[in-house]
């Protein structure tokens, strides 16, 4: 039998990302110099990192990246950084982050910007410490899009949909220059994007409508909102902050979830693209009935007591904050009524555009699924019709539409068996999980949402779940942030061997 996948290209192209991995680690080395604590948990991982990095690039190779060897890469890749984020974490020797379970939970949820944490003493740690878990998660949210862009749009339906024009689609299932181009642009959106959040953070500190804004807060919150991550050097999250800040983040929330490629288009004065597109119409429309759902059930609910301001702002907000898969917090919402925290269970499962930071299903996959449901229906009454799938205008071909059937049904299968995990190994470990919590955690980590309800909760942590679930969790958050097909792939005897 003759091996198909030239393991060594792969390695060696995660190598290369690896070699360079101490450049983000110069944020967090600068701010400990700064505040005069421990540097060791940063030179570590850079030396590290740059000396692994180039060992590896340096796997002599027979050929250049395909369709296998990307597979490989891309798994290997989230896998690699993960592991190398989580060294700072148990350097540091402080808080349940040391312990190595815990340390990799922290730096998986960075890296796949999940947001969600087994931090409960955030007082403890670091101004330098919670800066690379933001890091991490700006690193995770700018990865997707590039490795999107250039590698992912071989491997699955959500890559293949990131560009819009038929043009760059072709492109993109190709490797070419083209491709450098369009990563490097969006690469600036994405910059500009931070840098936009931080200016307007820092403008409502200076005016007095934030006070409790700092410059180190609005850079640590802007990393984790363009990227719809979640994470926050706060204990709080944005409860921690004023309204103002709160209803600024909203707007951040929804662009970092948006098409990055519909956002370029708009600035250039093509808004006829964003008129035309389906897949933002439901996105925002989606956005839209959910907060009016969730405010309507709040206003009817006996507590908790908010004012009118109060009832829209964190509808709003959350709304935003769990379909994007930001999973910030501006209330507690595991106190709210039983129908709220079930609206916002189910928008766990949406997600925002593809082409975006976002996780989830995505509402493109969605909106494939209720269009083609709606025509299977019509075409069982007409049988002789023809009627195929359109989006903005354009025909799905039914290979896509099976594709996606078959994503979103794996995907629900996933959800289920973590479940499953999650109850029978809370209860052999006599930690006490109810079925509710236990789906809500397997969402919020395979989805990459972040917070869930209970002991999981907005304002809680994942520390009280066993080290064998949070080890599950932990793969949970890497199969999902990689659209699982890049993952279960290596499992297939065939794809290692002819």
């Amino acid at each position: 039998m003759t091996a198909l996948v030239d393991w060594r290209v792969s390695v060696g192209l995660v190598g290369t990302i690896l070699k360079w991995l101490w450049i983000p680690l110069v944020l967090p080395l600068a701010l400990a110099i700064y505040d005069g604590t421990a540097v060791i948990p940063f030179l570590v991982p850079m030396l590290g990192s740059a000396v692994l990095g180039a060992a590896l690039e340096r796997l002599p190779d027979s050929r250049e990246l395909q369709a296998r060897e990307a597979f490989l890469m891309v798994a290997c890749t989230w896998l690699g950084i993960a592991l190398v984020g989580a060294v700072p974490f148990v350097l540091a020797g402080t808080g349940t982050i040391a312990e190595p379970v815990n340390a990799l939970f922290e730096s998986m949820s960075g890296i796949t910007t999940t947001g969600a944490t087994v931090v409960v003493d955030f007082e403890r740690h670091s101004r330098a410490i919670h800066l690379w878990r933001s890091t991490l998660q700006w690193l995770g949210g700018l990865g997707i899009l590039v490795l999107a862009t250039a590698v992912l749009s071989q491997l699955s339906v959500g890559g293949a949909k990131l560009m819009e024009t038929e043009t760059q689609t072709r492109d993109v299932n190709k490797l070419t220059p083209r491709i450098t181009e369009t990563a490097a642009l969006l690469w600036k959106l994405y910059i500009g994007l931070t840098g936009a959040m931080i200016a307007v953070l820092v403008t409502l500190g200076l005016v007095g409508l934030a006070p409790e804004m700092t410059p180190y807060d609005a850079v640590a919150h802007a990393f984790t909102a363009v990227s719809t991550s979640g994470f926050s050097p706060r204990g709080d999250s944005i409860a921690a902050f004023s309204p103002a800040v709160q209803w600024a983040v909203i707007p951040f929330m929804a662009l970092g979830a948006t098409s990055f490629v519909l956002l370029y288009f708009v600035l250039q004065g093509d808004f006829d693209r964003l008129r035309e597109s389906d897949e933002f119409r439901f996105y925002v429309g989606t956005l839209g009935v959910f907060s009016a759902a969730v405010a309507a059930v709040l206003l009817t609910s006996a507590s908790p007591t908010f004012t009118a301001e109060e009832t829209v702002r964190h509808s709003v907000f959350q709304v935003v904050s769990i379909v994007t898969t930001t999973g910030y917090a501006s209330v507690d919402f595991d106190l709210w009524s039983p129908a709220a925290k079930h609206l916002l269970f189910v928008s766990m499962f949406i997600g925002g555009m593809a082409g975006s930071t976002t996780c989830s299903i995505k509402a493109f996959r969605w909106l494939v699924v209720i269009k083609a449901f709606r025509r299977d229906l019509f075409v069982a009454t007409t049988p002789s019709a023809v009627r195929p799938v359109r989006l903005s205008g354009r025909v799905v071909d039914e290979e896509t539409v099976r594709d996606i059937y078959a994503y979103t049904l794996v995907s629900l299968v996933f959800f289920i068996l973590g479940t499953v995990f999650v109850v029978i190994d809370a209860s052999r470990a006599s930690v006490t999980v109810t079925e509710f919590e236990a789906m809500s955690a397997v969402s919020a980590t395979f989805f990459n949402v972040g917070p869930a309800f209970g002991i999981a909760g907005p304002l809680a942590s994942y520390e009280s779940f066993p080290a064998s679930t949070k080890v599950v969790m932990a793969l949970l958050m890497w199969i999902g942030r990689i659209e699982i097909i890049p993952v279960l792939v290596l499992l297939l005897p065939s794809y290692w061997r002819s």
